[in-house]
This record gives structure tokens, sequence and C-alpha cells, in this order.
């Protein structure tokens, strides 16, 4: 897909240089793990089996060709996991934990404002998520003629999103487009006739 047209940089205040297009990266690292355990593996994942992060990064910027600003959100209402903040920021990303009450979904409702902000910036979007939750705002990123993308497992999409892709939004698959897991997962999948290989189930 070609590059979009991007609003008017007067409005921009994404901190890069006049001119500059910056991709935000979005990652509901909540929604990732519950999908990849539940859906795919059947139970809770281990570290070695969870994406490497810093290939999502990676990718963007290689994909889009601009500089990447990655948030990783994450509900910490029942502790701050410092750990696990320290190696987001070693690979780069600005960790957003939250707190809320627990009837509140403190991840979507900050990726729902986050989205509805990046209007005002001159910037392209990533969003790491299946959740359906964000359909509205994405189509509104997709009006303002910008480059959208969701990175997750095809196959556990909201519907919504495949809707979304005539009206531009790119789709990239976690394990194989973005290459983010270093053994194959247990998955499921209708299979391309171009993609299939026999010796994979031989």
């Amino acid at each position: 897909m070609a590059a979009a047209q991007h609003p008017s940089s007067s409005a921009s205040t994404s901190g890069t240089d006049e001119g500059d297009v910056l991709t935000y990266l979005l990652v509901d690292g909540e929604n990732i793990d519950a999908t990849l355990g539940t859906s795919i593996l059947g139970r809770r994942p281990q570290p070695d089996e969870r994406p490497r992060w810093d290939r999502l990064l990676a990718f963007a910027k290689d994909t889009w060709g601009q500089e990447v600003r990655g948030l990783f959100f994450l509900n910490a209402s029942s502790g701050m996991p410092m750990s696990f903040i320290q190696a987001l920021k070693a690979l780069g990303f600005q960790p957003v934990p939250l707190s809320g009450d627990s009837d509140v979904k403190v991840v979507d409702v900050a990726i729902q404002r986050t989205l509805r902000a990046i209007r005002d910036r001159d910037a392209d979007v990533m969003l790491v998520s299946h959740d359906g939750d964000f359909l509205e705002e994405l189509e509104g990123l997709l009006e303002d003629e910008r480059r959208v993308g969701v990175m997750a497992f095809r196959e556990f999409r909201n519907s919504g999103f495949t809707a979304l892709q005539s009206q531009g939004l790119e789709s990239f698959d976690l394990e194989f487009d973005v290459k983010a897991f270093t053994s194959p997962l247990p998955r499921i999948r209708v299979i391309p006739i171009e993609e299939f290989d026999p010796a994979q189930f031989l």
C-alpha cells in the first residue's frame, strides 16, 4: 500500500523533525497474552513462548520505513511488575502501567484515548490486539487517510477488522508476517494453497 496522505503538519505535536512521520506501535499486551494462552496453547504461556516484543518494533520500522514509538499498555492494578517494565524499557518500549476499578477495562480505555489523541498528530498507527473495542477509533484514523495496521493472530481477530480492510486497514500476522516467535505455534488455520508445505504434516 502506498504511503497515505497525512493530516497537515501544522497540527503535529509528535516531536519528530518537521516533515517526518512517526509510527505509533500500541501493544495491548493483556489481549495478546490471553489469546496466546487460551486460544492457542491452552495454558499459561511460558516466557520463551511469548512474542519477542523487540521484533514488533523492528517489523513496524522496516515495513513502513519510518521511526517507531512503542507504547506497551498493561494493567498494574494489583501492583507494578518492575522486572517486566524494565525489560520493556530495555527493548525500546515506553511502558504504560494502568490501574482502576475491577469493572473498568483500563488497558482498553487507555488505548482508545490514545488512538483518539493520535488524530491530532502527523503519525501512522499499528495496533497489536484482537479486540473489537478499538474499531471505532481505527475507522476514524483511516478516515484521516493515514496508514493504520493491526498485528494479531489473524484467525482470532475481531471480524470487524476484516471489514475495515476495504478502507485501507493493513493486517499483519504476529507469527507468519512479524516473525515474533522463535518456535512454531500449534495453530490450526486456513492455509493458502501457495503456502502449503506437506512436510509440515508428515
